[in-house]
């Protein structure tokens, strides 16, 4: 059974097409929310609206306040017109690191003609060079502020899975948590889609503490694991952050026996990466945590989570952490009761 565990194929499941949602409910905290206990193996059928009443007072939720960044880019080859599309990933002193994506070969130094959201000319971008992974560093011919320009002209980086990868206006605020505040991620730590604001307040007002932490959600997330076992598969890193108030928060929360709640895998993984060193501090940097069976869980004792692709690690992490049968099962009878899966879906709850 150990063996079955390792290998990227026990993560396979069956999902219907029709079930993996397109667009996101008209209001976020309406979105149904399957409760996993594991101790009992039991499973209940709620709302997220019902979470001031499912989590008990003394609660901790630990939120990711990293912001999407508008970080799809579209235009055409100054030389050639030919269509051209791109992903920024990061800058540095004004010069930036995208994927391209173009037919033909591009040559340094060529110039690509960025359009904005309307469909019109805006920026050029000089390609400089061409990295060993495939990414390039360009150059926008303007002095405006990245993040400034990124909103004028960038697309929503929505996962193929979501119509394409072609956002609608509305995507802009949906794909994005409502206490997003720090850019940097191209994909959206989506369980956190589903909290409002009054949602959060009534959280606190009934004695369940917030705590926020960063990780900005890399290109890495996208990519499928390309090995037969998870012992062969490299993961990616991600950049993120934990100050000293959500040190204290979390330590707090252990003193007095309530329960650490990450709102996503994504702060699961910086929860664990910390969590290997004691005592507890401060910390930034790169995490490559992959959470696989074998993990020993250290501070995360709650985890509420979308439904995710089929061998994909966000699903190892929560099958690691949820227990692997209970888990399988969990996923069977979301497809049966027809919960919506992946980012604009449904969650699970999982203590």
């Amino acid at each position: 059974m150990t063996e079955d565990l390792d290998l990227v194929s026990h993560y396979d499941y069956d999902l219907p097409q029709h079930l993996i949602a397109q667009h996101p409910l008209p209001q976020r905290d309406e979105s149904r929310l399957m409760v996993v206990h594991r101790q009992t193996g039991d499973i209940e059928h709620r709302y997220i609206r019902d979470l001031p009443r499912i989590l008990a007072a003394g609660d901790l939720l630990v939120l990711n306040d990293s912001r999407v960044i508008p970080a799809k880019l579209v235009g055409w080859r100054q030389r050639t017109r030919g269509r051209w599309q791109g992903l920024f990933l990061e800058e540095e002193n004004g010069i930036w690191k995208v994927l391209s994506k173009t037919r033909g070969k591009l040559e340094p130094n060529e110039e690509v003609v960025l359009q904005d959201r309307s469909g019109s000319a805006h920026t050029n971008l000089v390609m400089l060079s061409k990295l060993p992974d495939g990414s390039w560093l360009a150059r926008p011919n303007t002095a405006r502020p990245t993040f400034d320009l990124l909103d004028e002209i960038g697309r929503v980086p929505l996962p193929n899975y979501i119509r394409d990868g072609n956002m609608v206006d509305d995507d802009i605020r949906r794909y994005q948590t409502v206490y997003a505040t720090k850019p940097g991620s191209v994909a959206a730590p989506t369980a956190g889609l589903h909290l409002t604001k009054a949602l959060i307040e009534q959280l606190i007002d009934t004695q369940k503490f917030i705590t926020r932490i960063t990780l900005h959600v890399g290109i890495g997330t996208f990519k499928p694991m390309a090995t037969d076992n998870l012992s062969g598969h490299h993961m990616h890193s991600e950049w993120a952050q934990i100050d000293q108030k959500a040190i204290d928060q979390i330590e707090r929360c252990h003193r007095e026996n309530g329960r650490l709640v990450a709102v996503g895998t994504t702060v699961t993984r910086v929860l664990e990466t910390v969590g290997k060193h004691k005592p507890l501090a401060p910390w930034v940097g790169t995490t490559d945590l992959f959470i696989k069976p074998g993990h020993e869980f250290t501070l995360v004792q709650g985890l509420l989570t979308n439904f995710h692709l089929p061998k994909s690690t966000l699903l190892v992490l929560v099958r690691t952490f949820g227990g692997d049968e209970l888990i399988k099962r969990a996923y069977e009878i979301a497809v049966q009761e027809r919960y919506r899966f992946f980012s604009y879906g449904d969650a699970m709850l999982i203590f």
